[in-house]
């Protein structure tokens, strides 16, 4: 017989016998008080069970463990105990009953069904089944977390070093060599060491394309290299200076101090 459970399907198989009939329609009675089942098939034998279950999605299996060519026993071993629905045997032999539970039957249920009992196994069922849809909807919460942690926003790709013309020939200069970077008008003069490079780029397009947490533009004129620091001043509240470690004194505005002061922090926490 199957049987709808909150838009779910449910199963049960039995004979084709009189007192199988009547045993069915007892059942069928029984789970009619019920407004969340509605019977949607019946199975007459073993054969048609294992058809129904891998046609359909079935949630809730009543199982009669005797039946024409495969019994209930069969039918879980073919079908897999991982792969049935939940499962309620019917049957008027109770003495299978520690057998049914080894095979992870949900309940068992003696012919002729008592009411009170029927009504106490559906309760189980609804219990069971809820839980299942709970552990369902946390799995599915976990994977769309972690699909959003995975598929977050592309991190931005800073370069690693520059090009830089020198007369007839271009050089490359790692970006972490850099001491500071100074203003001059359209061009950018790179300190790094001894050398003075000119880069055809303005401090404010080279601030936005610099590693933010490593290069900080602490005056309009001056990006400093923050592992260059050595000595940061304060001087008022208006412009202090930053002393790296060759020595080299650089102006330092109020802006300027936070934004190195900040990114000090993250450095340090991190």
């Amino acid at each position: 017989m199957v049987v709808g459970l909150d838009r779910s399907c449910s199963l049960e198989a039995r004979g084709t016998t009189d007192a199988e009939l009547l045993a069915r329609e007892r059942l069928r009675f029984l789970l009619s008080h019920d407004q969340e089942i509605e019977i949607v098939s019946e199975c007459r034998n073993g054969r048609e069970v294992l058809a129904a279950l891998k046609d359909s999605q079935i949630d809730l299996l009543f199982l009669d463990i005797q039946m024409p060519g495969r019994g209930g026993f069969e039918v879980i071993e073919q079908t897999g105990p991982a792969k049935m629905p939940i499962t309620v045997f019917v049957t008027a032999h109770n003495h299978y009953a520690v057998r049914a539970f080894e095979v992870h039957a949900l309940d068992y249920l003696t012919k002729p069904v008592d009411p009170e009992r029927m009504q106490a196994t559906l309760a189980h069922v609804k219990e069971r089944f809820a839980s299942q849809k709970a552990l369902l909807t946390q799995e599915q919460l976990k994977a769309v977390l972690a699909t959003l942690e995975t598929a977050g926003p592309p991190r931005q790709k800073y370069p690693i070093r520059l090009l830089v013309p020198n007369g007839a020939k271009d050089s490359f200069v790692n970006v972490s060599d850099i001491d500071w970077i100074e203003a001059a008008d359209y061009y950018s003069c790179l300190h790094v060491g001894n050398r003075k490079l000119m880069l055809r780029e303005t401090i404010k397009q080279l601030a936005s394309t610099l590693d933010p947490s490593n290069f900080v533009r602490i005056h309009r004129s001056v990006i400093v290299n923050v592992a260059r620091v050595n000595e940061i001043f304060r001087e008022g509240r208006g412009e202090g200076a930053v002393t790296l470690i060759d020595g080299q004194r650089l102006r330092m505005s109020r802006i300027g101090w936070q934004c190195l002061l900040e990114v000090s922090r993250n450095q340090s926490s991190g």
